[in-house]
């Protein structure tokens, strides 16, 4: 059979449908992931055949509208929320028509699309396939499909449907313990984390002191705006750098080059957190969906500074499960980003909150186990 994945265009959308497709392919199935220009170094990363299909900046989804005019980004939740949805539509828009290139001589078996990738139910529409969403975190982003839906009116129109078609399949791989109650029908699966490598040396894996081990990191935030995540960095440099603690700061090389020149003596560069994660006591972040994951898996406690609608929901799930702490990263003053440190770090009901979310990963079949599902349809 012949699978095609459609990230985004972020490398953490490319990780997160990772496992599965390697999964497929593995089984002796063709597979082709399609994303964004910009991540392709992503996709060859994971060792897929990448099919570029955007070359349209991340941001220029964001802040304009198909005609290339500026549009304001609601600040509400629910707002931001459905809104979120009208600029992944506009990118599946973008991507439609390299997908119907490529996908012309020979369509696929079964579309797999990410979260928000409303590219995939549209090709599958347009050749009568079955298509299968899969999450690329434990975030429930179903609120966005109805900024989604009116922004593909006339397109969803074009091929006879009044609305977004329903998955066939679904697959979640937000854990048990936190996720909602009304959360749609799936298969649930086992969050393996991947990112990009390097060759390893020992403090990566191991700490190389009694410390206290912190991750700071902003993922691939960095990437799309470099001056607001280095600047995020710089801060939390600032208000982590505390006695007694070791901090690491993963980031792309280019901008840790920076952070290096400005605190002499700090230890960052690129680290791959799925090694790292497990010798660390606290990972800080940016409220990234695969970062979140990636710490939970180890059983990590979490400190976050969420940004937009569902960093914020998926944040708040942390904290209400008592495994995170979140903190409003306009607002939150040195002192109160490191008192909450500190609390993350010297209180062990988070690491137990924490471990338990990680047992409930474990226990959740692994992407193999769901190959099966996907031929079947």
């Amino acid at each position: 059979m012949r699978f095609l994945f459609i990230a985004a265009g972020s490398a953490a959308t490319v990780f997160g449908l990772a496992p599965l497709a390697t999964a497929v392919r593995n089984a002796g199935h063709e597979v082709f992931m399609a994303a964004n220009d910009n991540v392709m170094g992503s996709v060859a990363g994971v060792g897929l055949p990448g099919v570029p299909v955007s070359a349209v900046p991340l941001l220029d989804f964001i802040t304009k509208d198909r005609t290339g005019a500026p549009v304001a980004v609601p600040q509400g939740m629910a707002e931001g929320v459905r809104y979120t949805g009208t600029w992944f539509a506009r990118m599946a828009v973008a991507q439609l028509e390299r997908l119907l290139a490529f996908t012309a001589h020979r369509p696929p078996d079964v579309v797999v699309g990410g979260t928000l990738c409303y590219a995939a139910p549209l090709l599958a529409a347009q050749f009568g396939i079955p298509w299968v969403r899969h999450a690329w975190d434990a975030i429930d982003a179903t609120g966005a499909d109805a900024g989604a839906q009116e922004e593909l009116a006339a397109e969803l129109g074009a091929l006879g449907l009044g609305g977004l078609p329903r998955p066939d399949l679904f697959v979640d791989v937000c854990p048990p313990g936190i996720r909602p109650p009304h959360a749609a029908e799936a298969r649930l699966m086992r969050w393996i984390p991947v990112t990009t490598q390097r060759p390893l040396e020992p403090w990566l894996y191991a700490k190389d002191s009694g410390r206290p081990r912190i991750c700071l990191t902003a993922g691939s935030r960095v990437t799309q705006d470099a001056a607001e995540g280095t600047a995020f960095l710089a801060d939390m440099v600032k208000a982590l750098s505390l006695p007694g603690v070791e901090l690491l700061v993963a980031a792309p090389d280019d901008v840790a080059q920076g952070l290096r020149a400005a605190f002499p003596g700090i230890r960052a560069g690129w680290m791959p957190l799925d090694v790292l994660a497990p010798s660390c006591d606290l990972v800080v972040h940016h409220g990234g969906g695969t970062t979140a994951l990636t710490g939970l898996r180890s059983g990590v406690p979490q400190l976050i500074f969420p940004q937009g609608a569902f960093s914020v929901r998926g944040a708040q799930a942390l904290v209400d499960y008592g495994a995170a702490l979140a903190l409003d990263p306009q607002q939150a003053a040195p002192a109160t980003v490191t008192e909450a440190a500190l609390d993350l770090l010297h209180s062990p009901r988070y690491r137990a909150r924490a471990g338990e979310l990680s047992r409930d990963i474990a226990r959740l079949p692994a992407p193999p186990d769901l190959v099966g599902a996907l031929t079947a349809l």
